[in-house]
């Protein structure tokens, strides 16, 4: 087995690895400033984008949860993966050859980590399946497809293939390919049984599903034979790789559109998101056996840049029952997303598959655009259940539906429902506002309550410990010039002259994080840092405490719009923090100086009075004065 992977090569794949472009396989990015960029974080689930990644310096932070780090502590946190298995992944990527400490060639492509062989395992059955679908018996699959508007050139686009009906045709593709029964297990693609293990999917039509980097990780199958006494649809069981939860079909290929036109369209099937892409809705994508819940949210919300300033979801649902119910279910988690949120439900029961290809690809696109705001729909729903032509039932449905627009978080809208609520059922505003705040009266009570109720670490028993340095207040002039200057220094090194750079490392800071920080960024060039690995060697040279401060300040975004902008910023701060050191100096002089007024001939007296005139000098010419 292979040693550690040698240090220069780790520095090497962090350096030659683009930052922006790997975080922008899970996150979008816009410009923050020059050479700055900000998105929503993957970490945590916010409405306002705090993720700030600074590609040139190779650093993340995040301003909310305080996650930070280069290039491989991002992929090690969202592919929950080793280092070494993220190192030998980004080497992979960019064709580094790696070298270990014992001098051996480390592993070879079969060779890596756990995640990496189920996903190379997961590649060549895909393969496997979309060659099956050529074949004699592959035909039945080929008939399906057709029979659903899908041509060979079509299904071989979004990468649609056939599982055959024996037992272990894949168990004996995948073994002759070097991969182990252990391995296999871990896939979900095949299920256990007396004699061993067999193939889960058999005489199925197969469609990949991948994660927002494109990699496949697991498969949704589709019955054509039957005899066949499983369910219609099967799906990957939870792995490693894949989580339900977590993965959207359809996502790889329409990341880059639903962030450009800040639209993502939510429908109900693989053949639908192959249908609505066909038809030019490329932004579709699908569940994958489990109802749109939290975690696809977070996902979405990343990609659409969610953060109040546009951007719409439309979840697209069959007319019947079951469809219905299911908008109501995504109307529950609607208010997570600011985006505007709509519903399409075909009166016919048609899904996007069965409308294009039975009136094209323009009844496709006449069904999105036909889109309606998500609360009126739930609204609406609730009151079919009431004979309105009576009073009692416009009663009993002001009573269900009051709740629905109680729900509705914006308060510039809530009101708007409100009004159209009074219209629908023929009742006046003000039963119905009356109606509707009670229900927000409702609602609060017990949030309220808990509220009310102590936390755990305020109870004498449990003591919070003090964080060993205190975060400088910045609204204090001095510690925020203090900030500003360390934040020139980490991300514009190059920008200090020689004679800067000696000011800084003789300057003297107030707060103790930042003359930690400042000591680290002494050490990290005494120890020659180059420009790549900077702020990994500050870094490494700060308290532990202090890391994700030094990827903070890495990654804040400064105040300039182009070169001459950012020089004359990064000049102003040094020079204000140089003119602090004077002001700091002059200070100490002065109390000696009161001190030495009982010799005022002495020779003290008048080398501080000198050494006075020359700091003044100098902060004039600092000012250009």
């Amino acid at each position: 087995m292979a040693g550690l992977i040698k240090r220069e090569d780790i520095d090497e794949v962090r350096n030659r690895t683009d930052l922006r472009e790997v975080v922008e396989s899970y996150v979008t990015l816009k410009s923050a400033g020059i050479g700055s960029y900000k998105g929503l974080c993957p970490f945590h689930d916010e409405r306002s984008p705090s993720f700030h990644i600074r590609p040139q310096l190779g650093t993340f932070h995040c301003f909310g949860c305080d996650e930070s780090g280069d290039v491989i502590a991002f992929i090690q946190k969202m592919d929950h993966s080793s280092f070494t298995e993220t190192v030998e992944l980004l080497a992979a990527r960019i064709n580094y050859e790696l070298h270990y400490e014992d001098g051996g060639p480390g592993p070879r492509r079969e060779d890596y980590g756990k995640r990496q062989r189920l996903v190379d395992a997961h590649k060549v059955a895909e393969e496997f399946f979309r060659a099956q679908l050529a074949t004699d018996e592959g035909a039945a699959g080929r008939e399906f497809l057709a029979g659903r508007g899908f041509d060979p050139e079509v299904t071989a686009q979004f990468s649609v293939g056939y599982a055959p009906k024996g037992w272990d045709a894949l168990l004996k593709h995948l073994r002759s390919k070097g991969f182990a029964d252990d391995e296999l297990k871990l896939t979900g693609m095949f299920s256990e049984g007396n004699r061993g293990i067999y193939d889960r999917f058999r005489g199925r039509v197969m469609w990949p599903i991948r994660d927002l980097s494109g990699a496949t990780i697991g498969f949704g199958a589709r019955k054509l034979y039957e005899d066949d006494q499983g369910p219609k649809y099967l799906n990957t069981p939870e792995t490693g790789l894949y989580k339900k939860s977590q993965v959207l079909y359809g996502l790889d290929l329409a990341k880059k559109h639903i962030s450009k036109s800040r639209q993502i369209v939510v429908v109900e099937g693989y053949t639908d998101v192959m249908a609505c892409h066909l038809a030019g809705i490329t932004t579709a994508v699908a569940t994958c056996g489990t109802a749109f819940g939290t975690d696809h949210i977070k996902i979405a919300r990343r990609l659409l840049q969610d953060d109040g300033t546009g951007g719409e979801v439309i979840f697209t649902f069959d007319g019947d029952a079951a469809g219905q119910k299911a908008a109501l279910r995504a109307f529950e988690e609607d208010q997570r997303f600011i985006a505007q949120t709509y519903v399409c439900v075909e009166p016919s029961g048609a899904d996007p598959c069965d409308l294009r290809l039975h009136r094209g690809d323009e009844a496709v696109r006449e069904l999105i655009e036909l889109k309606r705001p998500l609360f009126e729909f739930a609204i609406r729903a609730e009151l079919k259940k009431f004979n309105l032509n009576t009073v009692e039932g416009r009663v009993q449905a002001l009573r269900q539906t009051a709740p629905i627009v109680a729900q509705i978080k914006d308060s510039a809208i809530r009101p708007a429902y409100a009004r159209e609520l009074a219209g629908w059922l023929g009742m006046n505003n003000e039963d119905v506002n009356r109606s509707v705040g009670a229900s927000i009266k409702r609602a609060r009570l017990p949030k309220n309550a808990e509220q009310q109720l102590p936390s755990p670490a305020q109870g004498a028993e449990q003591p919070v410990a003090a964080p060993a340095f205190e975060r400088p207040d910045h609204r204090d002039p001095v510690m925020r010039l203090e900030r500003q200057a360390l934040e020139v220094v980490i991300q514009q090194p190059q920008r200090l002259q020689d004679e800067q750079w000696q000011a800084f490392y003789e300057a003297r800071f107030m707060a103790p994080a930042h003359a930690a920080v400042h000591d680290g960024i002494v050490a990290a060039s005494s120890a020659g840092a180059s420009a790549t690995s900077w702020v990994e060697v500050i870094r490494d040279e700060v308290p532990e405490q202090l890391r994700s401060f030094v990827s903070e300040l890495a990654v804040t975004s400064i105040p300039a719009s182009d070169e001459h902008s950012l020089n004359r910023y990064c000049a102003d701060i040094i020079n204000g923090l140089i003119e602090l050191q004077i002001t700091h100096r002059k200070a100490e002089l002065i109390g000696r100086l009161q001190r030495a007024e009982m010799e005022p001939e002495g020779e003290e007296y008048a080398q501080i009075n000198r050494e006075l005139m020359e700091l003044e000098m100098r902060r004039r010419i600092l000012r250009g004065t």
